[in-house]
Formats: structure tokens, sequence, C-alpha cells
């Protein structure tokens, strides 16, 4: 269903008069502000408080509720941080990412190496920490990267949030030729990453995941398996105000099948998970425990 003009109108607006806001307020107070905004969003306004603390209940069932109240609220704090740094993508310039990304130069140069054996790299980086600065920051240090993003109902939101892409060049998924171009440009010696922890809605590939079973996409590992490209498994982190990489594994195709390469990477993002629960994205509509039906 397409969007009137006057909601598209409204919400683009709304989202520039927040942009401006954003931007008029210098970076560390704004990022220090999040916590206080997710604390009164969960504990004061019930913010998909319930569905939250069942999912958090679901994969700790051994938390009690402030355990669980505090993953929570770790996890809103982390996502509106990067609503705040995704407004002020612009002017997150190599210099910025010098100053705020641990060792970003040093990653990018073991990534680019991954990329001068010429069959290109996936770069599978799960909903945890500022997911999208990995690729920023990789972008401004120069890793010729390019990922898929879904299109955004609201054109003009679309149109923004391809500008706040940056240096990152972004295919539209379910495009004509997405696929094909994803293929060329692995070959061609280029950066592929993606997103991996979500559920899709008809059967795929079935992993172990954060204690239960969950169904996700194998596309990644397929394009992998392809073009002989290794996979490179790896979470962000927000350390004291700042990003890290961690490094979770380098996988091979080698002998191996798409499928069996997925769940393998996902074994090892759910194990990151399980350790730093705070920074992953529990308030996801598509969440990957929820049973796919089969008929």
């Amino acid at each position: 269903m397409r969007k009137s003009r006057t909601a598209i109108n409204f919400e683009y607006y709304a989202l520039r008069t927040a942009c401006a806001l954003v931007n008029a307020i210098p970076y560390r107070i704004a990022m220090a502000s999040v916590r206080g905004m997710a604390w009164l969003a969960v504990r004061v306004f019930k913010f998909q408080r319930e569905r939250t603390m069942k999912r958090i209940a679901q994969v700790f069932p051994e938390l009690g509720e402030r355990g669980r109240l505090k993953i929570a609220v770790d996890s809103l704090a982390n996502v509106l941080g990067n609503a705040v740094e995704m407004i002020r993508a612009p002017k997150l310039t190599r210099r910025w990412m010098d100053e705020h990304v641990i060792d970003g130069a040093e990653y990018k140069a073991k990534l680019q190496a991954y990329v001068d054996e010429g069959k290109g790299v996936v770069i599978m980086v799960p909903h945890s920490g500022n997911w999208y600065m990995a690729a920023w920051s990789m972008a401004k240090y120069g890793l010729p990267l390019f990922a898929i993003a879904a299109r955004q109902r609201n054109p003009k939101i679309n149109e923004w949030m391809n500008r706040q892409y940056g240096d990152i060049e972004v295919l539209c998924r379910n495009e004509h030729g997405t696929l094909n171009r994803i293929k060329d440009y692995l070959q061609g010696g280029r950066a592929f990453a993606i997103l991996p922890d979500l559920r899709v809605p008809t059967p795929d590939t079935e992993v172990d995941f954060l204690g239960h079973k969950a169904n996700v996409s194998h596309g990644a590992c397929m394009f992998a398996v392809k073009c002989g490209s290794p996979i490179v498994v790896a979470a962000m982190e927000r350390r004291n105000g700042k990003h890290a990489f961690n490094h979770l594994a380098t996988l091979r195709p080698e002998g191996k099948t798409a499928q069996e390469l997925t769940q393998e990477a996902l074994k090892i993002l759910s194990d990151h998970i399980m350790r730093h629960p705070g920074d992953w994205f529990w308030y996801n509509k598509r969440w990957i425990l929820e049973p796919v039906c089969k008929n």
C-alpha cells in the first residue's frame, strides 16, 4: 500500500526536524542523553517492554526481572545511539573515525588483505553495537565496500537514507539484477557487508541461535561459495564512548556448503551475543526465534 503525499511529507519533515535538533547538540551530549531516554522509555513508558522482556527471558530464563530490564535498557540505548550517529553520518570523517573507532585503520588493512586475494570478501556483522559503523568506518579508510538494503516505503526517507550511507554503495534488495551485481562485485574484488541475524519468512537454513533453532537465509554464504570468497564473522562493540571491531572468525568456503557455513557463522555470532546481550537489537520486528510456518 502506497503512502499518501501528506504522510510522506509529514514523516520526512519530522525526520529532518529531528536531524536538525540532533546535529545542533554536541556529539558527546547527544550520546550521553540516549541512556536516560532509553531508561525512561523502558522503565517508565514501558516501550515494547512486555514483548522484549519475553524475548530476553526466552534466551536467558535464569535472569530475574532486574537483569532482563538492564538488557532491555542497554539495547534500546544502543539503538538510540545508532540513530544519533546515523543522523550525524555526513560529519563522520576519516579524522572522526581515527578518534572514535579503535584500531580502525589496522582492521581495514586486515580486510584489505582478504580483498587482495582477488575473490572479494563477505563480512557478516550482526545487529550488535553500531552495525552501520562497521561499514562507515571501513569505507572511510578506503575499503571497496558494498551492501544491500530494503527500499523504504517513504521515497523521501529512502533518498535520505541513501545519502546517509555516504561512501558505501548500497544495492536494493529484491530488485532485478541485484543478485548478479553482488556476484560480479565479489568476483571483481570488493567487500560485501551483510547482516545475517534476521529471520526469513519461508523455510531456508535452520541454525542453532541463542539456545534455540532459527531460520535464516544462506544467501551470503552462497555467494562466498560461488565466488570462493573468505567470510569474516565480526561484531561491533561500544567501549567507553568508542567503537571497536571484534573479529570473531574467518571462514573459508572450500569443501563446505553454503548451509554449513551459515550454521557455523551463526553459531559464532550467537556465542558473541550471549556474552554481550545488551549490545544486540532485541527490538527487531523480524524476531529471529519466531517459528516459521512450513505449510
